[in-house]
């Protein structure tokens, strides 16, 4: 399709369908964008407000010619919760800021040397084990709060049966939705969870009724710390490979190649300094958001004004102080449920990497390189004390990129013989 077809198949653009597309789209990525707060202890106001901020950046970085609305990102939900275990919210989004400017530094990789450097850096077999790492690493988390562990006011059976709820009502949506309804399982799960916590009488309303109506959101400023930027510099890593498949999978919609015009080292560096600004601000990273790649699919609303428009409805919202306060009171076994199946929606990701790939993983090399990033990354390991401490997705990380660069290759795809 010639861009004159894509633009005559379009419907005419006016400011109130403008508005309320944008607002829609805002309302397909809601859910998915304060759950990461919600999990990660960091404020969803402050998420909306760095959601819409980071998305206007992006546009500014691309001038306004992709389509994409930036959020947060899920796969920095377990790095983050870790982190904030071990060193605070404030060392946490110092680590943040430092990913983002990775982002920043392959963009300009990118731009000087173009895609290949970065596709043998990071081959699908180092790629495909980190992300399930990413996923599986805290899964023991997902599963104490959908059992109630972690919740003082709610016992074992009220917590396993909102979880289970929760989770079947996401998954249903997901699984057998149709058009927009598909697209917001996260948040259907939430309402139905909610909507039963309600019945049960467990939700502590005492937050809404302390808030102010308008507020300012709770804004955090990073900390620097080695062993925090240590941390969390190597998650940025898969996210920047997947941005690649998005700008694939938004520009297959569209029928424009985003890799070419506004070019990849564009959209990295505006996503690169989208989560970066979000960090100095105290919410979580951003990235592409797919729900709303999907809703451009299903609404043919080619035109990226539609997203700056969603940015700043999202920049509005967050200064409503008692929507901030609502989302917190969401119970933990609500968010639990819907966490176990996007952990390990992220780690099947993983595995699709490399499914894909079409190694054989039995092979020496490729054997050696999955099996160490696995168990380093899920088991615990530790290298170092102190602010140089190297453990989790940065050590498993790091470990397969060495490995992946100084075990020979030659032979690599031979399947042995029997």
């Amino acid at each position: 399709m010639t861009d004159n077809t894509a633009a005559a198949a379009m419907p005419t653009e006016t400011p109130l369908r403008t508005l309320l597309t944008g607002a829609q789209m805002l309302f397909v990525a809601f859910g998915a964008l304060v759950l990461v707060p919600l999990l990660t202890g960091l404020d969803p106001n402050v998420a909306l407000f760095t959601a819409g901020v980071g998305t206007l950046i992006f546009h500014g970085v691309t001038r306004v010619s992709v389509p994409v609305f930036l959020a947060s990102s899920f796969a920095f939900i377990a790095p983050i919760q870790g982190s904030v275990a071990n060193f605070g919210i404030p060392a946490t989004l110092g680590g943040l800021m430092a990913a983002g400017l990775v982002y920043v530094v392959i963009s300009q990789f990118v731009r000087l040397k173009g895609t290949a450097w970065l596709h043998r850096l990071l081959p699908p077999v180092v790629v495909g084990p980190v992300i399930m790492v990413i996923g599986l690493a805290l899964a023991p988390v997902a599963v104490d709060m959908a059992t109630g562990e972690t919740s003082d006011n709610i016992g074992y059976g009220a917590a396993i049966f909102l979880s289970m709820a929760s989770l079947l009502v996401t998954l249903v949506l997901a699984v057998f939705g149709r058009g927009l309804i598909r697209l917001i399982p996260i948040m259907g799960g939430i309402v139905t969870g909610y909507a039963l916590a309600l019945v049960m009488g467990v939700v502590d309303f005492s937050p809404v009724q302390e808030s102010a109506w308008l507020a300012l959101p709770s804004f955090t400023a990073p900390s620097f710390h080695w062993a925090a930027i240590l941390f969390m510099i190597p998650v940025a890593i898969a996210p920047a490979v997947e941005h690649i498949g998005d700008m694939v999978a938004i520009g297959s919609v569209t029928r424009r190649n985003y890799l070419e015009k506004p070019g990849l080292h564009r959209t990295l560096l505006g996503d690169g300094l989208a989560t970066t600004a979000a960090a100095i601000f105290g919410g979580p990273p951003n990235t592409t958001y797919s729900e709303v790649t999907g809703a451009v699919t299903l609404t043919r609303a080619f035109n990226p004004r539609i997203m700056v428009v969603a940015a700043c409805i999202a920049i509005l919202l967050a200064f409503l102080g008692k929507l901030g306060a609502l989302l917190q009171t969401i119970p933990g076994p609500v968010m639990g449920g819907i966490m176990t199946l996007l952990f390990g929606s992220i780690a099947v990701i993983g595995m699709n990497t490399l499914v894909r790939a079409g190694k054989p993983l039995t092979a020496p090399r490729n054997l050696v390189v999955v099996s160490l990033v696995l168990v380093f990354g899920i088991g615990g390991m530790q290298f170092g004390n102190g602010q140089f401490t190297l453990q989790g997705v940065s050590l498993a990380a790091l470990v397969g990129i060495v490995l992946n660069w100084v075990l020979p290759g030659a032979d690599e795809d031979e399947t042995p013989q029997a």
